[in-house]
């Protein structure tokens, strides 16, 4: 069951990635984060009243803690997409927000499998391989600002789970609603300090669609998220919905016709590898 609900998440992860990852190399970073997740926090709103569920103190308490960690791991990883080779920093990316939740786990009283211990082996050979398949000083920073976003998506991943059951949606709402504030009290910030423009740069349509598709799609992958730990364990949920840069790496090869170096495609491709063994461990 949580397999059903956690790939079609997977699937819109990437997309919404994607579609950020190329916003953020045409605009300012910070700006193609709030404007995804204000747009995100429109298309949430009819789903919170649809789905059934009662707010509580601490689903909105932990949901807003969750939202923060998202949005700051989200900041990261737009940015890294930016500066660095996609195909490359969504795999670690993904390969830590998978992890994170698998040592909570751990740490929480849970066991691992053999498939899991090799799949952390496996990661952390991904890690080197990629960051030392390159002599960029750019394109390292991206895969580091992909290694530090995974952080803020793994606890994501496990704030949400620790929100009451019968919340519904509630906790997406409230960290939406928190990110969201935040995000846009820190443009204010340094719209006053740089000014609008350099703070956040000149917009196009093109910018402003790629922005739309990465918020609408962000906030349908959270939901399906959110639903699939309902179903099923954190670990399995999260490793699974952590496949998403397939999607990323193919769009990238496809649409950005982007290269990697040997040691670069092999790091990707161990770290998809990693993400396969912790869904099986």
């Amino acid at each position: 069951m949580p397999a059903a609900v956690a790939l079609p998440a997977a699937l819109a992860y990437g997309v919404a990635d994607f579609a950020g990852g190329l916003a953020a190399r045409r605009a300012a970073v910070l700006a193609v984060t709030a404007g995804a997740q204000f747009l995100g926090l429109l298309a949430l709103v009819p789903a919170v009243l649809l789905v059934p569920g009662e707010p509580s103190a601490a689903a909105l308490g932990t949901g807003a803690l969750a939202g923060i960690a998202g949005a700051s791991g989200l900041l990261l990883y737009f940015r890294g997409l930016a500066v660095g080779p996609m195909g490359v920093v969504a795999p670690l990316s993904a390969v830590v927000g998978a992890g994170l939740p698998l040592l909570v786990g751990l740490a929480g009283g849970e066991r691992l499998g053999a498939a899991a211990v090799t799949g952390l082996v496996v990661a952390l050979a991904a890690i080197v391989l990629a960051t030392g398949g390159t002599r960029d000083a750019v394109a390292v920073r991206g895969i580091l600002l992909g290694l530090a976003s995974g952080a803020g998506f793994g606890l994501f991943f496990v704030g949400l789970d620790a929100t009451p059951e019968g919340s519904g949606l509630w906790p997406l709402l409230a960290g939406r609603v928190v990110s969201v504030t935040l995000l846009v009290l820190l443009i204010a910030g340094l719209c006053v300090r740089l000014g609008r423009e350099r703070a956040l740069g000149r917009g196009t349509r093109g910018v402003v669609v790629l922005v739309a598709v990465s918020g609408v799609f962000d906030s349908l992958a959270n939901v399906l998220f959110l639903l699939a730990t309902r179903l099923g364990d954190l670990g399995v949920s999260a490793v699974l919905v952590s496949l998403y840069p397939v999607v990323v790496v193919l769009l990238a090869r496809v649409v950005l016709h982007e290269r990697l170096t040997a040691a670069q495609m092999a790091g990707a491709g161990l770290a998809l590898t990693a993400s396969a063994l912790l869904a099986r461990g």
